[in-house]
């Protein structure tokens, strides 16, 4: 248990006084940066998924006719 302790301890000894932390601008444009990114990256991958699925799609309509 007291090792549980000091390392509880420590950590919050690390994060208290050996971490620099960003500034809350900072923070918030590149919480926004990703966001953004996540929705590109998102729509990406939903563009490509629905081209393949059509190609797909009418491949199984030119095997079975």
């Amino acid at each position: 248990m007291a090792g549980f302790v000091n390392y509880v301890s420590e950590s919050y000894n690390e994060l208290k006084n050996h971490v620099t932390w960003t500034s809350w601008s900072e923070a918030q444009r590149l919480t926004v940066l990703v966001a953004v990114f996540s929705i590109i990256f998102s729509l990406a991958i939903w563009g490509v998924d629905t081209l393949f699925s059509g190609a797909i799609e009418q491949y199984f309509e030119w095997v079975k006719s």
